[in-house]
Protein backbone atom coordinates (compact mmCIF):
# COMPACT_ATOMS: atom_id res chain seq x y z
CA UNK A 1 0.00 0.00 0.00
CA UNK A 2 2.76 2.33 0.53
CA UNK A 3 4.44 2.00 -2.52
CA UNK A 4 0.82 2.71 -4.04
CA UNK A 5 1.02 6.18 -2.27
CA UNK A 6 4.70 6.63 -3.14
CA UNK A 7 3.78 6.26 -6.58
CA UNK A 8 0.94 8.16 -6.69
CA UNK A 9 2.55 11.27 -5.13
CA UNK A 10 5.66 10.77 -8.12
CA UNK A 11 3.28 11.12 -11.00
CA UNK A 12 1.60 13.56 -9.02
CA UNK A 13 4.73 15.54 -8.82
CA UNK A 14 5.75 14.67 -12.21
CA UNK A 15 2.02 16.05 -13.29
CA UNK A 16 1.95 18.99 -11.29
CA UNK A 17 1.08 21.74 -13.79
CA UNK A 18 -1.74 19.54 -15.56
CA UNK A 19 -3.00 19.02 -11.94
CA UNK A 20 -2.54 22.66 -10.43
CA UNK A 21 -4.71 23.41 -13.97
CA UNK A 22 -7.42 21.13 -13.09
CA UNK A 23 -7.81 22.15 -9.79
CA UNK A 24 -7.75 26.02 -10.67
CA UNK A 25 -10.46 25.09 -13.36
CA UNK A 26 -12.79 23.08 -11.25
CA UNK A 27 -12.49 25.98 -8.67
CA UNK A 28 -12.76 29.03 -11.19
CA UNK A 29 -16.33 27.06 -12.18
CA UNK A 30 -17.40 28.07 -8.67
CA UNK A 31 -17.21 32.09 -9.89
CA UNK A 32 -20.40 31.75 -11.75
CA UNK A 33 -22.24 30.09 -8.82
CA UNK A 34 -20.85 32.68 -6.43
CA UNK A 35 -21.92 35.10 -8.39
CA UNK A 36 -25.36 33.50 -8.88
CA UNK A 37 -25.60 33.37 -4.69
CA UNK A 38 -24.35 37.02 -4.31
CA UNK A 39 -26.47 38.58 -7.13
CA UNK A 40 -29.49 36.27 -6.94
CA UNK A 41 -29.44 35.42 -3.16
CA UNK A 42 -27.68 37.66 -0.96
CA UNK A 43 -28.96 41.17 -2.38
CA UNK A 44 -32.34 39.88 -2.54
CA UNK A 45 -32.20 39.26 0.74
CA UNK A 46 -30.63 42.73 2.02
CA UNK A 47 -32.33 45.13 -0.93
CA UNK A 48 -35.05 43.03 -1.66
CA UNK A 49 -34.37 42.84 -5.39
CA UNK A 50 -32.27 40.66 -7.50
CA UNK A 51 -29.38 42.11 -9.41
CA UNK A 52 -29.10 38.30 -11.46
CA UNK A 53 -29.35 39.78 -14.90
CA UNK A 54 -29.34 36.17 -16.30
CA UNK A 55 -33.07 34.77 -16.58
CA UNK A 56 -34.24 31.84 -14.57
CA UNK A 57 -32.77 29.39 -16.20
CA UNK A 58 -29.27 30.31 -15.84
CA UNK A 59 -30.10 30.52 -12.05
CA UNK A 60 -31.18 26.77 -12.13
CA UNK A 61 -27.74 26.50 -14.38
CA UNK A 62 -25.84 27.21 -11.28
CA UNK A 63 -26.88 24.38 -9.57
CA UNK A 64 -24.58 22.28 -11.84
CA UNK A 65 -21.43 24.55 -11.29
CA UNK A 66 -22.02 24.01 -7.91
CA UNK A 67 -21.65 20.12 -8.11
CA UNK A 68 -18.19 20.95 -9.55
CA UNK A 69 -17.14 21.89 -5.83
CA UNK A 70 -16.55 18.60 -4.54
CA UNK A 71 -13.70 17.47 -7.03
CA UNK A 72 -12.45 21.06 -6.97
CA UNK A 73 -12.20 20.68 -3.23
CA UNK A 74 -10.46 17.06 -3.48
CA UNK A 75 -8.31 18.17 -6.37
CA UNK A 76 -7.25 21.42 -4.65
CA UNK A 77 -6.56 19.74 -1.27
CA UNK A 78 -4.00 17.21 -3.30
CA UNK A 79 -2.29 20.43 -4.32
CA UNK A 80 -1.52 21.32 -0.59
CA UNK A 81 -1.54 17.84 0.63
CA UNK A 82 1.40 18.03 -1.75
CA UNK A 83 3.19 21.06 -0.83
CA UNK A 84 3.02 20.32 2.82
CA UNK A 85 4.24 16.64 2.30
CA UNK A 86 7.21 18.96 0.70
CA UNK A 87 7.64 20.55 4.29
CA UNK A 88 5.73 22.48 6.51
CA UNK A 89 4.04 25.59 4.59
CA UNK A 90 1.78 27.82 7.50
CA UNK A 91 -0.05 29.23 3.64
CA UNK A 92 -0.99 25.91 2.29
CA UNK A 93 -2.24 24.46 5.65
CA UNK A 94 -3.94 27.54 6.20
CA UNK A 95 -6.02 27.23 2.38
CA UNK A 96 -6.38 23.58 3.56
CA UNK A 97 -8.24 24.03 6.29
CA UNK A 98 -9.80 27.12 4.91
CA UNK A 99 -10.88 25.00 1.57
CA UNK A 100 -12.48 22.11 3.78
CA UNK A 101 -14.83 23.69 5.66
CA UNK A 102 -16.94 23.36 2.24
CA UNK A 103 -17.72 20.60 3.76
CA UNK A 104 -19.95 21.46 6.41
CA UNK A 105 -22.01 23.79 3.90
CA UNK A 106 -21.87 20.48 1.18
CA UNK A 107 -23.27 18.39 4.06
CA UNK A 108 -24.83 20.38 6.22
CA UNK A 109 -25.70 24.11 5.59
CA UNK A 110 -26.95 23.72 1.39
CA UNK A 111 -27.18 26.45 -0.31
CA UNK A 112 -31.10 25.08 -0.63
CA UNK A 113 -31.36 25.76 2.89
CA UNK A 114 -29.90 29.32 2.22
CA UNK A 115 -32.68 29.94 -0.46
CA UNK A 116 -35.59 28.52 1.66
CA UNK A 117 -34.21 30.42 4.94
CA UNK A 118 -34.35 33.55 2.87
CA UNK A 119 -37.23 33.54 1.25
CA UNK A 120 -39.68 32.83 4.42
CA UNK A 121 -41.46 35.61 5.89
CA UNK A 122 -40.95 34.70 9.47
CA UNK A 123 -37.51 33.83 9.56
CA UNK A 124 -35.94 32.38 12.95
CA UNK A 125 -33.24 34.18 14.01
CA UNK A 126 -30.43 31.24 14.29
CA UNK A 127 -31.95 29.65 10.92
CA UNK A 128 -30.94 33.16 9.01
CA UNK A 129 -27.79 33.14 11.10
CA UNK A 130 -27.14 29.39 10.40
CA UNK A 131 -27.75 30.82 6.55
CA UNK A 132 -25.06 33.50 6.65
CA UNK A 133 -22.74 31.14 7.82
CA UNK A 134 -23.17 28.79 5.11
CA UNK A 135 -22.61 31.58 2.47
CA UNK A 136 -19.41 33.07 4.48
CA UNK A 137 -18.22 29.30 4.22
CA UNK A 138 -18.92 29.58 0.27
CA UNK A 139 -17.02 32.62 -0.02
CA UNK A 140 -14.27 31.54 1.95
CA UNK A 141 -13.11 29.56 -1.39
CA UNK A 142 -12.05 32.89 -3.25
CA UNK A 143 -8.77 33.05 -1.57
CA UNK A 144 -8.14 29.80 -2.38
CA UNK A 145 -9.31 29.78 -6.25
CA UNK A 146 -7.53 32.93 -6.31
CA UNK A 147 -4.21 31.31 -5.08
CA UNK A 148 -4.90 27.71 -7.49
CA UNK A 149 -5.19 29.88 -10.21
CA UNK A 150 -2.31 32.19 -9.09
CA UNK A 151 0.00 28.35 -8.99
CA UNK A 152 -1.74 27.23 -12.07
CA UNK A 153 -0.28 29.84 -14.18
CA UNK A 154 3.21 29.89 -12.11
CA UNK A 155 3.36 26.10 -13.32
CA UNK A 156 2.50 26.60 -16.80
CA UNK A 157 4.99 29.57 -17.38
CA UNK A 158 7.66 27.29 -15.50
CA UNK A 159 6.77 25.17 -18.74
CA UNK A 160 6.51 21.86 -16.91
CA UNK A 161 3.15 21.25 -18.85
CA UNK A 162 3.61 17.61 -19.57
CA UNK A 163 4.67 17.07 -23.64
CA UNK A 164 2.15 14.17 -24.98
CA UNK A 165 4.39 13.68 -27.51
CA UNK A 166 6.89 12.43 -25.15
Amino acid sequence: MNNIILSFWKWYQRNLALNTAIAAFLFLLQLFHLYWLFTDVVLTRLTGESYFWLDAFWGKFSIFFDYTEVPAIITTSLLYIHQLRQGFNGKALFFLLLLNTQWLHILWITDEYVVTQFSGADLVVWSAALAWVAILIDFLELPVIYDTTRQAIAEIRKGRVPNPEG
